[in-house]
């Protein structure tokens, strides 16, 4: 998941926040993308704990990824960190929203949905969720029970679809629709070598920018824009109505 959102991030077209939200602790980037190069300094526990406005913490707290559009803000050390989160998720929603008229947007790793600790605010208040999943049959048997989830209305998300890793191993996007009962946004190539750039760090060879992955990412990218912006515009069309 980091991998596919740090991916995302970098290479969005504007200034983009990173946010790990994932509540099993540990932090992909500073472990993995820098390699344990650069040290924790704060995070979202550090949101957590502020005494003061939430959004100059969160400028203070978000750090840059050199060369980059991109800061990110460190999630939890330790799983045990999560329960301190629980009031935090709620008001920082509405700060991250206002980011947008600043020129910046958000992504947020929120890990494997479901855990204690998932921070469901922020799920709530996106304006697009989408569930990352291999095609193989014990992926998507995982994943059926969101689409369940989301046809009962049990959760409560905006435009939420699938982003598929590795589309026809063995599945195509209409059979996993079919399967899980969520439309695809969009696919990532199954590109190993390149995703070990963004996963652990590996030194990215001379085609790096032009590679499967790469290539993918760019086009999820824009299918992202694209459906955020027709959902806007439905939206502004229905209350013309």
């Amino acid at each position: 998941m980091t991998t596919t959102c740090l991916g995302l991030a970098l290479c969005w077209p504007r200034p983009v926040l990173l946010v790990e939200a994932d509540p099993t602790g540990g932090s992909g980037l500073l472990a993995g993308y820098f390699r344990g190069t650069r040290e924790y300094r704060s995070g979202v526990v550090e949101l957590a704990l502020t005494g003061t406005d939430l959004a100059e913490t969160l400028a203070e707290v978000a750090e840059p990824i050199d060369d980059t559009p991109v800061s990110f803000v460190a999630g939890t050390r330790s799983h045990t960190q999560a329960p301190a989160l629980r009031d935090l998720w709620e008001p920082l929603s509405v700060v991250l929203g206002d980011l947008e008229s600043t020129g910046q947007d958000v992504i947020i790793d929120v890990g494997r949905l479901g855990l204690s600790g998932s921070p469901t605010s922020l799920l709530d208040n996106a304006d697009l969720v989408l569930i990352v999943t291999r095609t193989s049959l014990p992926a998507l048997s995982a994943t059926r029970s969101w689409g369940d989830s989301v046809a009962r209305s049990l959760v409560h998300w905006r435009e939420p679809q699938l982003l598929l890793v590795g589309e026809g191993d063995p599945y195509r996007a209409r059979e996993v629709t079919a399967a899980v009962k969520l439309p695809v946004l969009a696919a990532l190539a199954d590109d190993p070598e390149s995703a070990a750039v963004l996963h652990r760090g590996a030194p990215p060879s001379t085609k790096f920018d032009s590679a499967p992955l790469v290539r993918s990412l760019n086009a999820a990218v824009a299918a992202v824009h694209a459906a955020i912006r027709a959902q806007r515009l439905d939206l502004v069309e229905g209350v013309a109505r």
